[in-house]
Formats: structure tokens, C-alpha cells, sequence
């Protein structure tokens, strides 16, 4: 039986609280050349008001951490997973030498709101929010920030504020409409939608081209850290595996690690998996060149169906 905050993700506005999420504040003149200089997209062609997905990379091209950024007049702001939040502050740190830069962890002074759902942009603007309209992009509502983006599916925003004001916030996105949703909620959602997480669909044994977000990757910024391997996979033309969203019929949803056959033969494994409503949907990185839409593979006996996942 699904819950409230699962039928508001799918079919309304639902509210995740995203707290845990790590948040590092960068000030300095050279602060969009150093993050230009360590992530995968193109942060120095960056105004106020833009925002970005990108991916931090290690000189081997594999990927160390993931993060959505955020612009400002005077600071970019860094949104990435709690666990990655520490090994992100620490790497930016490394690499200043004579660079006018300062990173801050802000986790704990500021809060960030998950609102998602095919109603979350009509349910932001009932609660006087100015809505952004494009892609990362970010709006202000007076000591708060709403970026586009979203954990779970194509629709919702994602609001940062003092951490003094996070109940004043909620309390005011509630009474717009919003119905809370638990992390279990948005886990099922997320698998339903074929949305990869970064620390199970998206690991340090994994080079970009492999997780098909090639929305993290700029091929004409120039130098980056780990550039040389993407740029080396770029014209080698592909990868060897590809990660894939998969749905299949089967009494219960398979462990992260089990093996995806294609044709009988092991063609890759499941990196997380949920049963929705008697189906199980997941993720797998799966060999090419099986890794297609409507391609058919097996897992434990049963037939899947696989899809490209969300970018």
C-alpha cells in the first residue's frame, strides 16, 4: 500500500526534507577558476541566477563526488550528498595554493527542501514563490533560494534558507499544498523514474560517459582534472558498460550486486533496486552493446525490460 507522501510525489507536491544534503559555500575572486579547474562542467561561463550539475573527477577520470552548483552575485554554493560533503570541502581546500578562494561548510547553518511532483511548481507559486524556469537555475523569495532541480523525477524545486527558518518554511509550503514524504517515499520514486544516486548508482569505479549524465559534462571548457580520460572516451567513440534503468515482474526487488544476464550470458549488475506496486524497477550498468532501450535481458530467472535512465 503506497503512502501519502509517495501519491504526492507521483500525482501532487510533496515535501522531503533534504537537510542531511552537504552545502559548501565558496568565496574568493578566483572561485569560479579553481571549481572550473576541478568539476566536469563549464562553471566560468556561470551568472548569477545559473546553476549546474557536475561531477568531481581524480586525474584517473573516475568519479569522487557529484554536486549541483549554484551561482550568486558574490559566492557559488555546492549541494552534494551527505556523505561526499566532508571529501568535497577537503578537495577544493587541497588545491588552493596562491588562489583568492574560501570554502565554508554551511550544512549546519542553512536547511534545503526537496519539493517534488507534477504539482510542485503550482504549489510553489500558491505559496508566492517565484518559480524558476530553466534547468538549475535559481530564483530568490526573500532570505530563501529555489534552484530546478529534483531527486526523484522531471518535476520539482529544491529550496535553501537559514536553518533558524526551516520550520517557518515548511509550515508555509504545507499550507500551499505540499504533503510530506519520507525518504523511502522518494526512494521508491526515484527508482520508478530511473533517476541514479550518486554512492550506489554512481561509485569512484565509474567513469562519466558510463552513467549516461552527460548533462555533467562540458567538451569545450578546456583543462580539468581527470579531462583526459573523458576527452580519451569521447573519441574512442564508447564504453564498455553503460548504466541502464530496468522493470521487471518478480516477487521481490534484487540486492545491489546481483547479476544481469543478456542472451544467457552475464552482461552486468543491478546498483539498486524497489518494488513498486508488485513491479520492481532499478538500476544496472549493463555491457554494450545490450545496454539499450527495449533491449531485454534476465535477472535471477525473470525477464527485465530496460530503459535509458533519467538525465
Amino acid at each position: 500500500m503506497m503512502t501519502p507522501g509517495y501519491d504526492a510525489l507521483t500525482d501532487g507536491a510533496a515535501l522531503l526534507d533534504l537537510s542531511a544534503r552537504g552545502r559548501i559555500r565558496i568565496t574568493g575572486d578566483d572561485r569560479a577558476r579553481l571549481l572550473h579547474a576541478l568539476t566536469t562542467n563549464h562553471v566560468q561561463q556561470m551568472k548569477p541566477s545559473d546553476g549546474l550539475y557536475a561531477f568531481f573527477l581524480n586525474a584517473q577520470g573516475r568519479i569522487l563526488a557529484d554536486a549541483v552548483i549554484l551561482c550568486f552575485e558574490d559566492h557559488f554554493l555546492l549541494d552534494t550528498e551527505a556523505a561526499t560533503r566532508e571529501f568535497i570541502f577537503q578537495h577544493i581546500d587541497r588545491y588552493i595554493i596562491a588562489d583568492d578562494v574560501t570554502p565554508e561548510d554551511v550544512t549546519a547553518q542553512t536547511f534545503c527542501l526537496g519539493l517534488e511532483g507534477p504539482k510542485a511548481a503550482e504549489v510553489a507559486a500558491h505559496a508566492g514563490l517565484a518559480v524558476p524556469h530553466h534547468r538549475y537555475s535559481h530564483t530568490r523569495w526573500g532570505d530563501f533560494t529555489a534552484a530546478a532541480c529534483t531527486a526523484t523525477g522531471p518535476h520539482g524545486l529544491r529550496i535553501y534558507g537559514p536553518a533558524v527558518r526551516k520550520d517557518e518554511a515548511i509550515l508555509l509550503l504545507e499550507n500551499a499544498g505540499a504533503i510530506a514524504a519520507t525518504p523511502a517515499d522518494a526512494e521508491l520514486v526515484r527508482l520508478e523514474n530511473y533517476v541514479p544516486q550518486y554512492g550506489c548508482d554512481i561509485t569512484d569505479s565509474n567513469i562519466p560517459q558510463e552513467t549516461q549524465q552527460i548533462h555533467a559534462l562540458h567538451f569545450q571548457k578546456g583543462c580539468y582534472l581527470g579531462q583526459e580520460i573523458v576527452e580519451r572516451v569521447r573519441s574512442r567513440g564508447h564504453v564498455n558498460k553503460m548504466l541502464m534503468g530496468f522493470r521487471l515482474e518478480a516477487p521481490a526487488a534484487p540486492a545491489p550486486g546481483t547479476k544481469l544476464l543478456v542472451e544467457g550470458q552475464p552482461a552486468g549488475e543491478v546498483t539498486s533496486a524497489a518494488m513498486v506496486d508488485g513491479v520492481v524497477f532499478g538500476l544496472a550498468y549493463v555491457r554494450v552493446p545490450g545496454a539499450r532501450s527495449g533491449a531485454m535481458a534476465a535477472i535471477d530467472g525473470h525477464a527485465v525490460e530496460l530503459f535509458a535512465p533519467a538525465a
